[in-house]
């Protein structure tokens, strides 16, 4: 397949036109490119053109019109003898001009003057297909289009041309991701096999289309990612083959994971991605006894005094509200956005969540929040987490070391959690040090000290090396989420900025609607347990 193969609806008229230029209209056919309904109405009444015949090169005026969502001239033209079903040289009709560009008005237009939906051209396409990506998709992606026809019109998105090629296939194939996610969403198959033995993943691991591989992994089972093509290859040799090594991790990943090896599970599957919450735990339990032991009741340091003693007691108290904490965030629902399934009797049949015909004017037609797995409708800031499977609003990160996503229910408590454990570090690891120094004031040098201590006191070496790794590591995310917090801003949302249309101004360049200042931006984390994001401040007025 390559785009040698695809054939190519012929653009409008005007599409090299200088738009200083004024167009030139010499018949009918121009008349309905350029909308000019004025003109055509004189071609056919006083100069007595025909609208319902093809010019020379067997085009039609309904299809120019068509093309470019001109609804006044097209019922004019119908009104006056043109054909809904008119077909050019290659059967292509109207219907399938107006998919070439999302005419979403001339196609209702169409379809109620009795347009024919299962038209086919030629090479046995569809005319639903071409939205999505069948010949005219290497250059349109009209996700909105073939959404409107698939509600309002029951359009097939299983359908097969001559090919065996499905709308998934060709989404896949010229990397329309919005279009892969509204398929996925809406069940298209997955695992179905063309001509060439292909799948949609094939397809998009051909064309190294990273996005839309990344959402039928995480839609799919493990079935497609075995199956071969015709040539014996399976989506990751295909990666492997073509050098794409991106790709090819991702899809060696996906593979392990699926694997139900005893051996995949502890290094690939659910303890690599999902169980370091028992070690973190254990470790800091560790940690606290070494502290007791080795530090604060050793025998072969000197006596503890009161002060020391207070601060080793607010310590462990410390640590051990970071546990406490630790549970709670661990525990947590971190804002799972439910499911049709589970949606209470507080949510009404017009949820923006559940509404799957897309008829709720509160949603705004931003296909990103569409989820192909959970088949919801999100709220503009959550993710869908692949480890979690499920769907997470103001989604901040899925962190292995509580075994749970950070979002908008446990952001507050994470942030408790980092800071509690930076306290305690800071406070056991100077603690220590204090206690060590003055068990050896006679060596001056750091490298003699430390050589003592790593010989004479290893427990209380294990646990500074530890005590030091937590430190900056807890230290570090304080820094990173207290700063994300002040700009009501998720790490998803910094990392991935150029991914998010939400997070663009007029201008192009990053703007985050959802920024209030930051003392507002702290005051609703400290009331709240999470930023606000159900009002924007407009870029204007920047």
């Amino acid at each position: 397949m390559d785009s040698s193969e695809i054939e190519v609806v012929p653009l409008d008229s005007n599409s090299h036109q200088n738009p200083n230029d004024s167009p030139t209209i010499t018949d009918v056919f121009s008349a309905s490119a350029y909308g000019d309904l004025h003109q055509l109405k004189h071609f056919v009444e006083h100069n007595g053109s025909s609208v319902s015949l093809p010019d020379d090169n067997g085009y039609y005026a309904l299809q120019w019109a068509a093309l470019n969502n001109s609804l006044h001239v097209a019922q004019y033209i119908i009104e006056h003898g043109g054909d809904v079903n008119s077909a050019d040289n290659i059967q292509q009709t109207p219907l399938h001009w107006a998919a070439v560009k999302g005419s979403i008005d001339v196609a209702d237009l169409l379809l109620q003057n009795g347009a024919r939906i299962e038209a086919v051209d030629v090479n046995g396409f569809r005319v639903y297909l071409l939205s999505v990506a069948v010949h005219v998709a290497s250059q349109y992606g009209q996700t909105a289009f073939l959404n409107h026809i698939i509600v309002d019109y029951a359009a097939d998105y299983n359908a097969l041309d001559n090919e065996g090629r499905s709308p998934l296939h060709w989404a896949a194939y010229n990397g329309f991701t919005e279009t892969v996610r509204l398929l996925l969403f809406r069940d298209a198959c997955q695992n179905r096999q063309d001509n060439t033995g292909c799948t949609p993943l094939h397809w998009a691991v051909i064309k190294e289309n990273v996005e839309a591989c990344t959402l039928l992994v995480h839609a799919g089972t493990k079935e497609e990612l075995i199956l071969e093509d015709n040539t014996g290859s399976t989506p990751l040799k295909l990666a492997s083959d073509k050098g794409h090594r991106q790709l090819a991790l991702f899809l060696s990943k996906a593979m392990r994971t699926h694997n139900n090896s005893f051996l995949d599970k502890i290094f690939c599957g659910k303890l690599g991605e999902t169980s370091y919450a028992p070690m973190l735990f254990s470790l800091i339990v560790i940690l606290m006894v070494l502290f007791i032991t080795s530090i604060v009741s050793a025998s072969n340091l000197p006596k503890i005094t009161a002060m020391v003693g207070l601060w080793a007691c607010f310590g462990l108290s410390c640590g051990v509200y970071a546990l406490i904490a630790f549970y709670r965030v661990t525990r947590k629902d971190p804002g799972y956005v439910k499911r049709t399934g589970e949606v209470n009797s507080q949510h009404t049949a017009n949820d923006p969540l559940i509404d799957i015909n897309f008829k709720n004017p509160s949603w705004k037609g931003n296909w990103s929040q569409l989820c192909p797995t959970c088949k919801i409708i999100r709220p503009v800031r959550s993710k869908h987490c692949p480890t979690c499977k499920r769907c997470v609003e103001q989604f901040d990160h899925h962190c292995p070391w509580i075994s749970n996503c950070v979002g908008k229910k446990n952001k507050r408590d994470f942030l408790v959690f980092v800071i509690m454990g930076a306290l305690t570090s800071f406070v056991g690891g100077t603690t220590a040090v204090q206690r060590l120094w003055r068990g050896i004031p006679q060596i001056h040098h750091r490298e003699s000290w430390i050589k003592h201590i790593v010989i004479e006191h290893p427990d209380a070496a294990v646990f500074l090396f530890f005590d030091l790794l937590i430190f900056i590591a807890t230290m570090t995310l304080t820094i990173s989420q207290s700063y994300m917090i002040a700009r009501n801003i998720t790490t998803n949302e910094l990392w991935n900025a150029k991914r998010f249309s939400y997070l663009r101004g007029p201008d192009g360049r990053f703007y985050n609607p959802y920024n209030h200042g930051w003392r507002r931006n702290c005051t609703d984390f400290l009331l709240h347990g999470y930023t606000r994001d159900d009002e924007v401040v407009p870029s204007s007025i920047l």
